[in-house]
Order: C-alpha cells, then structure tokens, then sequence
C-alpha cells in the first residue's frame, strides 16, 4: 500500500480549511484516511499550520510520499529538513544534538521572519487606518462647510433686507474704532 500525506479538504465554500493527513494513495481526497498530522488555514495572513512535526517525520520515515502543496507545507514547518537530519543521524555525519541545535536554529530563524512579516501587515493595517481617518475627516469638514455656507445663502435669499443692515453694520463697526483711536492721543 503506497501512502500520500495531503491535503483533506473542508470548511465551506469559498472558506477552505484543510486537514494535513496520511493516506491510502488509492483513497478518496475527503474520503478514509490513516492518521491526521495537523491542519492548514489559508484563510489568515499569514495561513495558520499547525503540524505536528514527529508524526510527519514518523510517516516520511516510512516511505510516506508529500504531494507537492504538502511538501510546501512540511518545508515550511521544518518536517523536511528534520527528516533530512535523521538520515544524516543514521549514517553517522551527525550526533543527535547536532542535529537537534540545527533544527532548532533554523526554527528560531523561520520564527523571527514570520513574526516580521505579521509585524508588518499589522502596521500596514494601522496606517491604512489612519490614512482613511483622515480623508474621513476632510470629507466631514468639507460636508459641514458645504452645509454652513447652503444655510447662509437661504437665510439671505429669505431677507436681502438683513444684508443691508448687516453691511452697514460692519461699516459703522469699522469707523467707530478709528474714532477712538483719534480721541485716545488727544486725552
């Protein structure tokens, strides 16, 4: 019997979630399935794994065959590399701690890149925002003007007497300072 790990598919539709499994190559894709090794969501940003990594490596171990987005998705999570090291193990390049502090390293490392990565879209988020915030805010300032200025053209369409007084309100308005300026230097 040739085993596959793939992809089992579920969720609904346009929301695919998948399960990571070992299974009958002759099996059906969401059909019977020996034994499942984690789950994937491409739905987040970035698709959330969840793998657990010695029973991936327990399967390759025994001859187990990756389809390709199952393969990226070992890749990813280190499943291959770990394989990779335990046959360096069996043939004598590597001890296991050796093996276990590269696995680690790069583990580390793979962590820090995707933690930049989520860093970044979050930022990307927060300035996009802020950015829309703003021209929210010119919008409504320029709503609220458009508003006043509609509201003082109907109030002086309704009484063009009241302009009249109101200019020559401000006309008075203007000499009257300058007489008080022309008494103060005499005082």
């Amino acid at each position: 019997m040739s085993v596959k790990i793939r992809l089992q598919r579920h969720g609904k539709k346009q929301k695919p979630f998948y399960w990571v499994v070992a299974a009958d190559a002759r099996s059906k894709r969401d059909g019977k399935y020996l034994e499942k090794i984690g789950t994937y969501n491409p739905n987040t940003n970035p698709a959330t794994i969840e793998l657990n990594l010695d029973s991936a490596v327990k399967w390759l171990h025994n001859g187990a065959q990756p389809t390709d987005t199952a393969k990226a998705i070992l890749s990813y999570k280190g499943a291959l590399l770990k394989h990779h090291l335990d046959g360096g193990i069996r043939k004598g390049a590597l001890t296991q701690e050796q093996a276990d502090a590269k696995l680690a390293a790069w583990l580390e490392a793979k962590a820090g890149t995707v933690d930049s990565k989520k860093d970044g879209l979050s930022k990307a988020q927060a300035d996009a925002k802020a950015k829309a915030f703003k021209a929210e805010q010119a919008v409504n300032a320029k709503r609220l003007a458009t508003a006043a200025q509609v509201e003082a053209d109907a109030i002086a369409a309704a009484n063009p007497v009241i302009e009249e007084e109101v200019a020559e309100v401000e006309a008075a308005t203007e000499e009257a300072p300058a007489a008080e300026e022309e008494e103060t230097p005499e005082a």
